[in-house]
């Protein structure tokens, strides 16, 4: 008798519905207290992340769309929030890089289950000048440059070993020159022009609230939506 592996064929629908949801306690959220500038809100919810142990709460969602206009979804880490905005870092080589030299636009989402929270953002990406993508990479642990360096990203793969035997060289260089940096790095910050925070309740009667920004330099705008 063969290993039955996961659930029985249409029992998928059955494992999603036993599956629990926002099960823990959940923070409180008063947007009547919240600050006029998100950018003010996020550094406090990202800090009571950290105080509630949730994994890697810097991690966020980067969505993109190519000059086809198809999206495609990837979970990179923040390296740093601004008045500017959020910041991430990629190759302007890799699949990312060249959708945002097509479309700027792009979306950010964060979520730490066990707080019941999401933060999303709108706006635009913009590529940082070279000295401080320079300082970005230079800034970065030996084998993250090593990973920077080779800037294959996304390409077809045909032996993993590869893999190994590019690093290897992109290591030895970077021995030899630790001042090196690759002309493809790119540091982008997403300027907004949206950004949501979304609160859950057990009972679904989540608060959200969004910022909309109407221009460039103009005050934020605030209001809640229905769940």
């Amino acid at each position: 008798m063969s290993e039955q592996r996961g659930p029985a064929r249409g029992g998928i629908r059955d494992l999603l519905r036993g599956l629990p949801v926002f099960a823990g306690e959940l923070p409180d959220f008063d947007p009547a207290s919240a600050p006029e500038d998100p950018l003010e809100l996020f550094p406090e919810w990202l800090a009571q992340a950290v105080r509630a142990g949730v994994a890697e709460p810097h991690a966020m969602t980067v969505t993109t769309v190519d000059g086809a206009g198809a999206p495609s979804a990837r979970v990179v880490i923040m390296k740093d929030l601004t008045p500017e905005g959020w910041w991430f870092a990629t190759t302007t080589t890799s699949a990312k890089g060249r959708d945002l030299a097509a479309n700027p636009s792009v979306a950010l989402l964060f979520y730490w289950s066990a707080q019941g929270r999401q933060v999303r953002v709108r706006g635009r990406a913009e590529l940082a000048d070279p000295r401080r993508c320079a300082e970005d990479y230079l800034a970065r642990p030996l084998e993250s440059r090593v990973a920077g360096l080779h800037g294959r990203q996304s390409e077809p793969l045909d032996d993993p070993a590869e893999v190994d035997r590019v690093a290897e060289r992109s290591r030895a260089r970077l021995e030899g020159d630790p001042a090196l940096v690759p002309g493809d790095w790119g540091l982008y910050v997403v300027r907004p022009t949206e950004v949501e925070f979304w609160q859950a309740d057990p009972d679904r009667r989540h608060t959200r609230l969004r910022y909309t920004r109407p221009g460039t330099g103009a005050p934020w705008e605030r209001g809640l939506l229905w769940p």
